[in-house]
């Protein structure tokens, strides 16, 4: 049975005592990392969180996985976007809120320019999106923001996006709540209709009550 994760580790430390382990060890680009089992027994941490820690990295451009061989550490510095992103964000943890801020101004412009764009908006994958939730089918939240960004088509703040999501304090890997659906189907809705501010505001009061909810589920 796998250890649970301590509650007074947050993500980001448990992202940064790999990093700590790797240093240690004097690990060197193209070295091969230990196991996720030995990580996570020097951690004290479940495999789970270990593997989503090495996935956060490995999509920073910090280590690499090889089927069948490992995990090895990567030559980052070869891409500097990465490295601006990884320096800031895993030296930095205390700005976790400048993260979240720079991802909402991604999503905000990308709502926006869909609303303003008839022929983006008019696409069939949002009425897709609608029936989902009006149906009380599950729909996971990143889906629909990925989907927005991914239409609005600029695929560098779609990078970072991918990028800051991954420490944002949003679960975005979870299913939309009952609560949750009216204002994500009024945001599609006034996104559809070419009425940019409205959506823009109905996904800011989304938030507001995936953050609310998530509070509450922390003080429970």
């Amino acid at each position: 049975m796998e250890n649970s994760r301590p509650s007074s580790k947050r993500f980001l430390d448990i992202v940064s005592d790999l990093r700590t382990i790797f240093k240690e060890e004097g690990a060197g680009i193209g070295d091969k990392l230990p196991s996720e089992r030995v990580l996570a027994d020097r951690l004290q941490v479940g495999r789970s969180t270990i593997r989503e820690a090495l996935r956060s990295l490995e999509l920073l451009g910090l280590i690499e996985t090889r089927r069948g061989e490992g995990t090895f550490l990567a030559d980052y510095k070869k891409h500097q976007l990465v490295e601006i992103l990884s320096t800031f964000i895993m030296q930095h943890p205390q700005s976790i809120r400048d993260v979240d801020r720079t991802r909402k101004i991604h999503e905000v412009a990308a709502i926006e320019l869909v609303a303003n764009h008839a022929e983006l908006r008019a696409l069939p994958v949002w009425e897709s999106f609608l029936s989902k939730l009006e149906e009380a089918e599950p729909v996971i939240r990143e889906d629909l923001l990925q989907e927005i960004l991914v239409v609005a088509g600029n695929r560098l703040s779609l990078k970072i996006w991918f990028l800051l999501k991954q420490y944002s304090r949003v679960p975005f890997h979870e299913a939309m709540t009952e609560n949750e659906r009216e204002m994500a189907s009024n945001l599609l809705k006034n996104m559809r209709a070419g009425n940019g501010q409205q959506a823009v505001a109905d996904y800011a009061g989304w938030l507001e009550l995936v953050n609310e909810e998530r509070r509450g589920e922390l003080e429970c």
